[in-house]
């Protein structure tokens, strides 16, 4: 049976379980609109700008696991799409991105919208593809949607001129895809796996560093029992946050450049660190040749070019992680680490990283415990970067697992609110709050006509400071307080949650903080709450710039002057 190109993609993306699609109309892609009114099992999402179309496919594929899938038109349509593309690439989140192009007889002569999106996004896809002949378009797909879920996952782009949408061909999905150059590694080397034994069977001060491959690989259950049975501690990185119960005894919270001071002090003491589904980012080694000094570093991962890409590794292992850990769960043997984990509980009360300060001024991090705690921990949280990043993995505790959804690798401002959206859309009977600062929100507000117009129960928590928070700390403790481009003149967002139909507070004082989370969570549809918090609060601990891991700041200082001409943030 023939089909035109548009039907053909159609009927793939229903075969590969597709059931929501975030995406912008336009020219080169209007065949395709019209066509996907033929499929009303493929429910379309029109976004207000394609980052926000980039974003949702992002958070809805952390959210359930499956592949987010978007769209957008050709040329500046497609490179809105852009900064989401690469925020899911440094995240290792599974989109497809689908874009149309220019009709073939035309690529190549600059004509309307004409952009070279392929080569634009080579460096941030594990794969992209121009659609040349319709013939091809079916096995296109199915390789994309293989490519992005399987191995480490990533973003893939399908770039499709408009005249391969009209085209028409015979219709047959591939049961199988054929890729002999692209076979990643699952199973873990045996005996890599027995040297990783032995090493964690001497050691005296073991620590795990848990990251998002845990998540990713599902391998909630057993990272708990490698730890519980060999008592081995457990940090994790910001994007491993809910990997592990974060109540647990033997969890000792987020490692990195505003992780707990205990976590990194537990990193700097180690005489053996099992890295499991990390990459050994900097914002977690701090100063890498001062980094776990002490340690013989195991480095589980399932993308070998990350293992010894940044810090020296005693015992590579390539695989899944959830597959390597049963191996390794298998072979492990019962011990107690008394001393050391005393030891860990000593630094935790002596440096209490997670403490509020008592203080009449509205606290941020006032803000995120009341959530945390009238959610009772039972939401997901969906933060974009900067001091309301940090706040909500400081002070929201998450015992469940997979509930923070975070801009880590690429830190997107704007990432928050429509990832929030792809989350609720993925998972609707989940409670889901957006975690914004008054900056990022402003740079995907426009989604709040989405989450009108398709009646998502998005709960939103401006952190409003009134500055670019993060920026604004780095000039206080770096640049003497020269605060430049850093102030923001923000808007009155109740008027324009108001504006979009949305019902918002506004609240300034604490004793108002409980009865608008209450407000907001009896709420059945989407609801805005603008926190005026204390505008110049900075986000503590801080390992400063170009410092190991143990130097910490921790106490609030008005002046750090002795880094201002060495980097930059």
């Amino acid at each position: 049976m023939k089909m035109t190109g548009a039907q053909i993609l159609c009927e793939s993306l229903v075969k590969e379980g597709v059931e929501v699609i975030f995406g912008y109309p336009g020219g080169a892609v209007l065949p395709l609109y019209d066509t996907l009114a033929q499929y009303p099992q493929l429910r379309h999402i029109l976004v207000r700008h394609e980052q926000g179309a980039a974003h949702a496919a992002d958070g809805y594929a952390r959210a359930t696991g499956k592949v987010g899938v978007c769209l957008a038109t050709s040329g500046p349509g497609a490179t809105n799409l852009v900064t989401g593309i690469a925020n899911a690439h440094l995240d290792s989140s599974p989109i497809v991105a689908i874009t149309g192009q220019v009709a073939r007889p035309f690529i190549g002569k600059d004509a309307f919208q004409e952009t070279d999106i392929t080569g634009i996004t080579l460096p941030i896809t594990k794969y992209n593809y121009l659609v040349l002949d319709v013939g091809s378009l079916a096995r296109i797909v199915k390789e994309a949607f293989y490519l992005a879920r399987s191995g480490r996952p990533g973003p893939v782009l399908i770039d499709i001129p408009r005249d391969v949408f009209v085209d028409e061909a015979e219709f047959h999905y591939p049961s199988k895809v054929d890729l002999p150059g692209y076979k990643p590694t699952l199973q873990g080397h045996p005996a890599q796996i027995k040297k990783a034994v032995k090493l964690i069977n001497e050691a005296k001060q073991p620590l795990i560093i848990a990251g998002r491959g845990v998540v990713i690989s599902g391998a909630y259950t057993e990272l708990k029992q490698l730890a519980e049975t060999a008592q081995i501690p457990v940090v994790t990185t910001l994007l491993g946050i809910g990997c592990f119960p974060e109540t647990h005894i033997l969890s000792f919270g987020m490692l990195g450049m505003h992780g707990m001071a205990y976590a990194n002090m537990a990193v700097d003491a180690a005489d053996a660190i099992i890295a499991i589904g990390m990459r050994f980012d900097d914002r977690a080694t701090a100063k890498v040749s001062a980094f776990a000094p002490h340690a013989r570093v195991i480095h589980i991962d399932i993308d070998p070019a990350e293992i010894g890409k940044n810090v020296r590794v005693d015992v590579p292992i390539v695989g899944d992680v959830k597959v390597v850990l049963n191996a390794l769960n298998k072979l492990i043997i019962s011990a107690e680490h008394v001393d050391w984990i005393h030891q860990l509980d000593e630094w935790r009360r002596e440096h209490p990283s997670t403490e509020i300060r008592e203080s009449a001024e509205l606290l941020p991090q006032f803000v995120i415990r009341k959530i945390y705690e009238l959610t009772q921990g039972k939401a997901i949280i969906v933060t974009g970067v900067g001091q309301n990043q940090m706040w909500a993995a400081q002070y929201y505790w998450y015992n469940r697992p997979n509930s923070l959804i975070s801009a880590g690798g690429l830190g997107t401002m704007g990432f928050e609110l429509p990832a929030a959206m792809g989350a609720k859309v993925g998972c609707p009977d989940e409670i889901v709050w957006c975690v914004a600062g008054d900056g990022g929100f402003q740079m995907t507000i426009q989604e709040l006509a989405t989450i009108v117009q398709e009646r998502l129960a998005v709960k939103v928590a401006i952190i409003n400071n009134g500055y670019l928070g993060m920026v604004r700390q780095w000039q206080e403790l770096f640049y003497k307080r020269r605060y430049v481009a850093t102030p923001l003149s923000g808007p009155d967002f109740v008027k324009i949650a108001e504006a979009y139909g949305l019902p918002a507070l506004r609240v300034k004082h604490k004793e108002e903080v409980v009865p608008a989370i209450e407000q907001a969570m009896e709420e059945q549809g989407p609801f805005i709450i603008d926190f005026v918090v204390e505008p110049e609060e900075n986000v503590y601990p801080m390992v400063l710039p170009g410092a190991a891991l143990t130097e910490v700041l921790e106490e609030p200082r008005k002046e750090v002057a002795t880094w201002s001409r060495r980097s930059t943030p």
